[in-house]
Formats: structure tokens, C-alpha cells, sequence
């Protein structure tokens, strides 16, 4: 059975390493946000790495998800002290669940305040693609898509919720998805 791969990318307006409060607190916030995201129905599993901290995304052990990548308009340091990007990788078993993930709860709060801590960058935050079943989607997949979505909009390899694909490659909608659904940072 095929299942949904998803990746996010946001420019942060500072480095995760910034000691700002601003910055802790995004940073806290992301923590619960993803300690509430893996107790949701239809989630599956998310990039993790093995040895990663705040700021070391680029030299982290990603085991089976890959090396660690950027979009080419990402513009800001690779080191620890100067990264400033939030970026994730998951796998789901479907549209509706991860919609309900990213629109509901304290994601949706934390949407909310994005302003405050994400550049707005005219390029998609978000994009999905099917898998096989035993399938690890990588970093380097995530990022090509996103650039994909970028340059040709949404397409079955490469879609968002506003403008999804069914596993077969048939436009499909699910409710509740709107306009505000594919804004960009």
C-alpha cells in the first residue's frame, strides 16, 4: 500500500543556535509540536537523526533518510552556529491524516506565529509524493520535489493539499482543504 511522503522547509530569520528568546521558543514549540505529531493517526514515521542538535542538520547521521539537503534558494549557513532553517521529512498514511496533523492542534498554533519566526520566501513550504510500501523517502527526494513544485506547480510526483494527486496519479481533494492551504513563507 502506498504511503505519503512530506516534506516542509522554512527559512528561520535567525540561526537555531541564536540564544535569543524568540528563537528558544520556536525551538521549544517545535519539540512539543512533533511529540504531539507522532501520536497522530496516520502518522507513520519522521527523519531523525541519530546524533543531530540544535544547528547540526548538515553533519547529522540521517541513517536510511540520506544526507541532509537544501533547496538551492536556501541562502543562509550550513554550520551549527550559523543554520537558520526548519526542515522536516515524514512519512504518512494518507492526505487526510497529515492534513488534520498540520491543521489542527498545536501545529495550527504554531502555524499561526509563523510570521515570527520564518522568512517569507515566495517558494512553496510544503510538498507530498506517494511511496512504495518499505520505501524511505531521502532529504535530496524532498528537496527535488520541492524545487519541482516550485518551477512547475503541483504534479502527481510532486503536489500539495491544495492540488493532490491520488496514488495513481488521479487529481484528488480532500475536504477542508482550501486556498489558505498551500500559503507560502
Amino acid at each position: 500500500m502506498p504511503r505519503l511522503a512530506l516534506y516542509t522547509f522554512g527559512v528561520l530569520r535567525s540561526p537555531l543556535a541564536d540564544p535569543a528568546p524568540l528563537t528558544r521558543e520556536f525551538y521549544d514549540i517545535g519539540e512539543a509540536v512533533y511529540r504531539k505529531i507522532s501520536q497522530q493517526p496516520g502518522y507513520l514515521a519522521h527523519a531523525e537523526a541519530a546524533d543531530a542538535d540544535r544547528g547540526g542538520l548538515f553533519e547529522a547521521n540521517w541513517g536510511a533518510w540520506g544526507k541532509f539537503a537544501v533547496p538551492t534558494w536556501y541562502g543562509k549557513g550550513h554550520t551549527r552556529e550559523t543554520t537558520a532553517l526548519a526542515a522536516t521529512l515524514s512519512l504518512w498514511t494518507g492526505l487526510r491524516p497529515a492534513f488534520d496533523a498540520v491543521y489542527t492542534g498545536p501545529h495550527r498554533e504554531a502555524l499561526n506565529r509563523r510570521g515570527d519566526w520564518f522568512e517569507r520566501t515566495g517558494h512553496p513550504n510544503h510538498v507530498f509524493w506517494w511511496v512504495s510500501d518499505g520505501v524511505i523517502p531521502t532529504w535530496q527526494d524532498g528537496v527535488s520535489r520541492l524545487e519541482h513544485l516550485h518551477d512547475h506547480d503541483s504534479a502527481p510526483h510532486a503536489f500539495t493539499f491544495r492540488h493532490a494527486y491520488a496514488p495513481d496519479g488521479t487529481p484528488t481533494r480532500t475536504k477542508g482543504t482550501g486556498p489558505k492551504s498551500d500559503r507560502v513563507h
